[in-house]
């Protein structure tokens, strides 16, 4: 006699869940859209606190001298800089050190949100949750790669990694975010247009590694001239040297004091492989710069390229100020940003356009 009155509760789940989704929908995508500004925002950060020479502002991690904030540990601080007044720990440096380590720790627990969104919404069409959670084991590593680049007193190899682990974290989350936001539809693509992006990506990428080595090694200022170094097109390098990759900073993999011929070497890499990303990239921007659908993130990667050269030249000229420094890390960041936008896209060639995924 009970079985007419617990049909309608069996069917009443779905109809009860199903005003849930809406609202779910849009708190994911306001979480992914905020998780991203604030990646590109520590990316930026990270690059003021590598620059201040902040990294070891506070010498241990997670906390600063085992206090949760530079407040507690001013004794610790007063006695460091009394021993070094002009070592790696200051004040000043100890609170830009932590702010950059309290942002990480918000966006990790933004991005868990994320993927436990990710996985209550993983039985909706087109919606795997293999992302959200790929985005989650990018930014664990990422959160050891930064407690590292403490603990090995920030070893260019482990400071480098952790600039590129960022780059790629970015990378994930724009491609999470670009899912989440309609476009034009991209006409179909018999260019094999994707795979010139993915080229064009890996080249960029690997120039990011090239300019974290740069300046995990304090070799912006090697060459002052340009478009000579040291008066010469090929002036004495020494790439063995330069390119050892497990030695600690400022040193060679003897021991020794890094030489000049060793910057030099870490300087002209970066400088010439600069002008193959912006011939590779460029190209494609102005390929497409009139696509439907690609016009717009292609006439902002021309106009990053344009920068990264500027604000480049300009370390060399003024003998890199802080401000540019900083700007020349986040177009870098920028590139990345447009170039797998312009990817996502590209995976849509041919496609029909669809709306934002909120709205399924």
């Amino acid at each position: 006699m009970n079985r007419p009155a617990a049909a309608p509760a069996l069917h009443s789940a779905p109809r009860a869940a199903g005003p849930d989704r809406p609202r779910l929908l849009a708190r994911y995508r306001r979480l992914v859209f905020l998780a991203w500004f604030l990646t590109l925002d520590l990316i930026m950060f990270g690059a003021f606190v590598r620059l201040t020479d902040s990294g070891l502002g506070c010498p241990d991690w997670p906390g600063c001298y085992g206090h949760l904030s530079p407040l507690g540990a001013g004794d610790h601080i007063r006695a460091a800089l009394e021993a070094m007044p002009y070592g790696p720990v200051s004040a000043f440096k100890a609170w830009i050190e932590m702010i950059h380590r309290y942002a990480g720790a918000i966006l990790g627990m933004m991005i868990i949100a994320i993927a436990a969104c990710a996985w209550r919404l993983r039985h909706l069409p087109g919606r795997s949750p293999a992302l959200a959670f790929g985005v989650l084991a990018m930014v664990c590593v990422q959160g050891a790669f930064g407690a590292w680049t403490v603990t090995h007193r920030l070893m260019p190899l482990v400071v480098t990694t952790h600039l590129v682990l960022g780059m790629s974290l970015l990378a994930l989350m724009t491609w999470l975010a670009a899912r989440e936001k309609s476009h034009d539809p991209v006409p179909a693509d018999p260019g094999a247009g994707r795979a010139w992006m993915i080229l064009g990506l890996a080249v960029l990428f690997l120039q990011v590694a090239l300019g974290g080595w740069v300046s995990t090694n304090y070799a912006a200022l090697a060459c002052m001239d340009f478009p000579t170094c040291h008066g010469a097109w090929l002036p004495p390098m020494d790439f063995r040297e330069g390119y050892a990759l497990l030695r600690g900073l400022g040193q060679l993999s003897s021991g020794e004091l890094i030489s000049q011929d060793a910057l030099t070497a870490i300087h002209w890499t970066h400088r010439n492989f600069a002008f193959l990303v912006i011939a590779l990239l460029g190209a494609l921007a102005w390929r497409w710069r009139r696509t439907p659908g690609l016009a717009g993130p292609a006439r902002l990667l021309l106009a990053l390229l344009a920068l990264q050269l500027l604000t480049g030249l300009t370390t060399i000229f003024f003998q890199w100020p802080l401000p540019i420094a900083v700007m020349h890390n986040g177009g870098a960041a920028g590139l990345v940003l447009v170039g797998v936008t312009l990817l996502w896209r590209l995976s849509r060639a041919g496609k029909p356009a669809r709306p934002g995924r909120e709205t399924h």
